[in-house]
């Protein structure tokens, strides 16, 4: 257990430094230094430096940073992506930066596939497959993906996780969320972001990415929804040979749904086929509440018999009743042009601050958003965009410091993808106008008496719960009333760091005197010719000199190295 505590903190550490030298090559070494990691730059870069590091007008910072990210590799590229779609954290800027991260790398050794494969189902290859296409179809940093043929026959897509890719992804983490609480503790300017929040989301999102039975479970999900659905098509799991590490799922043939030209030759009508696309959409969000978050043109195919078929089940998203009620009247609310319901209801979408007025927020926010909207009203419903629309609200919400669920961006982000789509193939399609009926739907079923029924009864439930935990409390916190356990917690914002500096800074200020002292007394040894003499020079003088020089030449050093010159 100590030999593998000591190879991961060997390891942590390496990286650390890996981690500190991109971002130092980036033009972050002031960073590096005011979230204390200075000991962790080399000796020769802190003199070369010389505690002043280069300021960089161009590129810009978000720019840098995102080179950075594509050179430190897998999981800080998905750190990137995920940011992409958080401008609620990162700002539109850096969100908009983050989208040109690539996630390609070389594709790593059949051979090792078939490792993987064997190891993980615990027989040999040719036993599953009557034939395997050694050429990836494509390589990420996560995994890659084969074509293959079963025994029986059937022709699947073969996704293999890449070996070593969890531990590279779980030391990283460990990293950035000491890096995180760093940011957090020296830099108070970081809490309008709330790094820690940011990288628990991260790990959280990338830690289900990992396992290949969660995206099978998606599908299998996806598939039972939509079994009457005529003009859907979900491709078939083979849990038998679906684990952690490999998933196999049939090989779905068909045209990509942006191939114009194939989809004209089979003699489909692109406008049908996204009316059908954008409604497979809206019933998965408004009927099912369990959603496919990333219609790229990839992801969805035309087959032969004209049904829609989407592929790739990784990114998928849960939404509760009262999310959707929500969210439906935020669509009410853009089609009637009510600002006051719309900023309502995204502040029950939201997550607003502690330290915010509530009243003032939904005032500022009311008057900003008019003026923002008010060019984009002047369109007829059918023309605006989405895109903009939503752009705008975002803007004005980042202004006052308001975040947004994740449910909430991940649904945007689904349709402006989609309405991207459908404006380049087929311009005349409004999604807001296909969207008004279902948000009609949903806001309909408070007129039925089951609704409010259901809301009283989980009301009460709320209500029951929380009165069966009083009697418990209360007889906690008698108890420690009784035994004088009841404390008050004081925490002063920065108090011990600032102790701390003034400890470091007063220690240096005595061991400089005492340095001073030193060299004060060789130079009156040496002036009053204090014996023993060597060579006319007095020898306790020459050694307190000697003495003072090697101990001040140390604590220059230290004040190189620390950074705070």
């Amino acid at each position: 257990m100590d030999i593998l505590r000591i190879k991961k903190t060997y390891f942590s550490a390496k990286r650390l430094q890996e981690i500190i030298n991109v971002f130092l090559k980036h033009g972050f070494g002031q960073i590096i230094d005011q979230i204390h990691l200075g000991r962790f730059i080399g000796l020769k870069k802190r003199i070369r430096s010389f505690g002043r590091w280069p300021y960089y007008k161009v590129p810009t910072i978000a720019e840098r940073l995102r080179i950075a990210f594509e050179e430190l590799g897998p999981t800080f590229i998905k750190l990137g992506q995920l940011l992409a779609s958080r401008p609620d954290m990162v700002t539109l800027n850096y969100a908009k930066e983050f989208k040109k991260l690539q996630d390609r790398v070389p594709p790593f050794k059949v051979e090792v596939v078939y490792e993987i494969i064997e190891k993980e189902l615990g027989i040999s290859i040719e036993k599953v497959f009557q034939s395997f296409n050694p050429e990836p179809i494509g390589s990420a940093s996560i995994a890659q993906v084969h074509e293959a043929t079963l025994m029986n026959g059937e022709r699947v897509i073969v996704k293999v996780r890449r070996p070593g890719i969890k531990e590279q992804i779980m030391l990283d983490l460990s990293i950035l969320q000491t890096l995180a609480k760093l940011v957090e503790k020296y830099i108070s300017e970081s809490k309008l972001f709330d790094p820690v929040g940011i990288v628990d989301e991260f790990s959280k999102s990338i830690t289900k990415e990992l396992d290949f039975r969660r995206e099978a479970r998606n599908a299998i999900i996806f598939k039972e929804k939509f079994k009457n659905e005529g003009k859907v098509y979900i491709p078939h799991v083979f849990r038998e040979f679906t684990t952690e590490k490999i998933l196999v799922m049939e090989k779905v043939d068909g045209i990509r749904i942006d191939d114009m030209e194939s989809i004209k030759e089979k003699g489909f009508n692109i406008e049908t086929l996204l009316n059908t696309l954008i409604d497979i959409y809206f019933k998965q969000i408004f009927d099912y509440g369990f959603f496919h978050g990333d219609p790229h043109p990839g992801n969805i195919l035309v087959r032969d018999d004209g049904r829609i078929a989407l592929v790739d089940f990784g990114i998928v998203q849960r939404i509760d009743e009262e999310f959707k009620e929500a969210y439906a009247n935020v669509a009410l609310a853009i089609i009637n042009q009510n600002t006051e319901q719309l900023i309502t209801e995204y502040l029950k979408l939201g997550i607003i601050p502690e330290d915010i007025d509530r009243e003032k927020i939904k005032k500022e926010l009311k008057e900003d958003i008019e003026e923002l909207l008010f060019p984009i009203y002047t369109y007829r419903i059918e023309e605006i965009k989405i895109s903009e629309l939503i752009e705008s609200i975002m803007r004005v919400c980042l202004k006052h410091r308001l975040r947004f669920l994740p449910e909430l961006l991940l649904i945007d982000k689904v349709l402006i993808m989609l309405e991207g789509l459908t404006r380049e193939l087929c311009p005349k399609i409004s999604i807001i106008e296909l969207l008004k009926p279902y948000a009609k739907k949903i806001i309909s079923k408070r007129l039925h008496p089951e609704f409010y029924l259901n809301k009283t009864f989980k009301a009460l439930r709320e209500f029951r719960d929380a009165l069966e935990h009083i009697p418990f409390q209360f007889k906690t916190l008698l108890k420690k009333a009784v035994r004088d356990e009841i404390t008050v917690r004081m925490y002063h914002v920065n108090l011990p760091e600032f102790i701390k500096d003034i400890d470091k800074a007063s220690n240096k200020i005595a061991f400089s005197l005492i340095v001073s002292a030193m060299i004060l007394s060789s130079a009156i040894m040496h002036a009053n010719q204090v014996k023993p003499l060597v060579y006319g020079i007095s020898l306790f003088g020459l050694i307190t000199g000697v003495f003072a020089f090697f101990l001040g030449l140390w604590l220059i050093i230290s004040i190189i190295r620390s950074g705070k010159l």
